[in-house]
């Protein structure tokens, strides 16, 4: 039997409940949550993320403990979105496990740019700008992207989810090379009506845009 090729799962939701993602879904997410917004290394533990994770969700760690090493050994790093970032010594436990250490994990570039589409992360301008500072992107396209997350970061973060959601599908195998044409075809309707509205926008009379504006301030 062929081996299945591994697909991230962060976008599936259960086939009879459209609006609630699988079990898989959240603890990638949860996952790739866990190393976007951590520094310590010995908080980016297989064990610490289980622990993490637990805690948030009032479950036991060793529960889910088996769930994440799969997500991380199977999915996540064959997909090259997570990686070994180094090993953490052991003071105790079997001498082999000492020398060799645990691993602790971090983000590729990849996995940066699919942090960027979750909605959950607060301070996604700063994963933003990691993922800018080590991709090689053309300058222009880098440049037009940047002066819009300064403006207006949500509609850029759809277009990210976009992106990252139409990799997940299986639009295109790989999220790399990260270029322009293929970053605007992805677009979904939400954002085709969000370019409708800014182009609309920029050529109203003056009057026009005032009394929109004035709509706009009336909404939460």
């Amino acid at each position: 039997m062929a081996k299945m090729e591994p697909k991230l799962a962060i976008f599936e939701t259960f086939k009879t409940k459209k609006e609630e993602l699988t079990g898989e879904a959240m603890r990638q997410r949860s996952i790739i949550v866990t190393l976007a917004t951590e520094n310590n290394p010995t908080q980016m533990t297989r064990t610490a993320i289980a622990q993490r994770i637990a805690q948030e969700n009032n479950t036991v760690w060793k529960n889910i403990y088996s769930g994440i090493f799969r997500d991380l050994d199977e999915i996540l790093i064959p997909l090259n979105i997570v990686e070994e970032a180094g090993r953490l010594p052991l003071r105790r436990g079997p001498k082999a496990l000492q020398e060799k250490g645990i691993p602790f994990y971090q983000l590729t570039q990849r996995g940066l740019l699919v942090a960027i589409s979750l909605d959950e992360i607060i301070g996604r301008e700063k994963i933003l700008e990691r993922f800018f500072a080590g991709a090689k992107i053309d300058k222009e396209f880098d440049g037009e992207i940047q002066v819009l997350a300064k403006f207006a970061p949500r509609f850029v973060y759809s277009l990210f989810r976009s992106y990252v959601k139409a990799y997940c599908d299986g639009k295109f195998s790989d999220l790399f090379p990260f270029e322009k044409a293929r970053f605007m075809a992805v677009s979904d309707e939400a954002i085709l009506i969000q370019k409708e509205f800014l182009e609309s926008f920029i050529n109203m009379p003056k009057q026009e845009k005032e009394k929109t504006l004035s709509f706009l301030k009336e909404m939460r």
